[in-house]
């Protein structure tokens, strides 16, 4: 009987052995990468394989390697949260860029109550995925503790806090806050306030700790009276700016630690009759699609999201494949860009 493909009927491993003249385990160690196979018999088999267009059972390969070939994508937040923020879309186009020409999936998992984190947690105890990677990091988050203690390569987007044990990369927040907030002082504003993101998280510290750092470099005690709490929503950028002025009416310049809140402001500063720039003048952080198409268009810190996203997939590949290799805690730049909101 001839070896060749049938119609219709998808070629096996055994049809593989056979025209190339090798046993089956010689074609699995090669389909799966292994060692221990001559270069003849090596070469044999992928001719063998490319003649018959065989393409290995996912299911079997699994069994020989331990492998599910996909890597999760965990973000902790809401299907608003994830829609109307545009660093979110930013990073997800980063970890698909970097996957396109590997054979991993990547699954998309929202975690947004203790039911789902349950589900998550039996999922990853399970070694569905090869590895994870965590976007939106919550300093109380349980997740990343129980990653490591499963032993389950895992990279974040963030850091919990500066003692951050596993690989993560993240912006210069602090640094960036800081250079947006050195040049309103610099341009002469004497009451620059700043609307912080969730404090919980480290980012949110980060941000508000540059915008201390830009007071502190001139001599001058940072006026807490001039700080807001915000969640990274517009409605919390604009909840935050109503609160600034009721107790500062005297501002005359802002810093949102993100574009969304930035926008929410500024829209708060026209219900109020205050102008941007002439009145307050606001600087945004990230350097979205928002800030580009506000009125007027809004000065704001970049920062590499999509690099962000392609840099943690890349260091989480090399994580799966090689597993004791050392952890990386990677800090990318940030700069100002310029528009009319200063």
């Amino acid at each position: 009987m001839s070896s060749r493909k049938r119609p219709g009927r998808r070629p096996t491993l055994e049809a593989v052995a056979q025209l190339a003249g090798v046993g089956r385990g010689t074609v699995s160690r090669v389909v799966n990468g292994s060692p221990g196979v001559s270069a003849k018999a090596r070469a044999a088999v992928e001719a063998a394989v490319a003649e018959l267009n065989y393409v290995p059972n996912p299911a079997a390969r699994s069994l020989v390697t331990s492998r599910t070939d996909s890597i999760a994508l965990v973000i902790p937040e809401s299907e608003s949260r994830l829609a109307s923020e545009p660093y979110f879309s930013a990073v997800i186009r980063g970890v698909s860029t970097e996957l396109a020409d590997t054979e991993m999936q990547l699954l998309l998992i929202l975690v947004r109550n203790e039911r789902e984190l349950d589900r998550l947690t039996r999922f990853v105890e399970a070694h569905r995925v090869d590895g994870v990677l965590l976007v939106s990091v919550h300093r109380d988050d349980p997740l990343p503790a129980l990653l490591e203690k499963l032993q389950i390569p895992t990279v974040l987007a963030g850091r919990r806090t500066p003692a951050e044990s596993l690989s993560h990369v993240r912006s210069d927040n602090a640094g960036g806050a800081a250079q947006a907030v050195r040049y309103l002082l610099g341009q002469g504003r004497t009451a620059v306030g700043t609307i912080t993101g969730p404090l919980d998280m480290d980012v949110g510290h980060s941000r508000l700790q540059g915008w201390r750092d830009a007071h502190t470099e001139r001599g001058e005690q940072p006026d807490e009276s001039l700080v807001a709490p915000g969640d990274f929503t517009e409605d919390g950028g604009r909840a935050a700016m109503r609160e600034l002025l009721e107790r500062r009416p005297d501002i005359d310049a802002v810093f949102a630690a993100s574009d969304v809140m930035a926008a929410g402001a500024m829209a708060e500063l026209r219900e109020r009759g205050r102008r941007v720039p002439e009145d307050v003048a606001v600087i945004g952080f990230d350097d979205s699609i928002i800030a580009r198409h506000t009125v007027p268009p809004l000065t704001s810190v970049s920062q590499p999201t999509e690099d962000i996203g392609r840099t943690i997939t890349r260091l989480l590949l090399d994580e799966i494949n090689d597993p004791g290799q050392a952890r990386h805690h990677l800090t990318l730049p940030t700069t100002l860009v310029h528009r009319r909101t200063t």
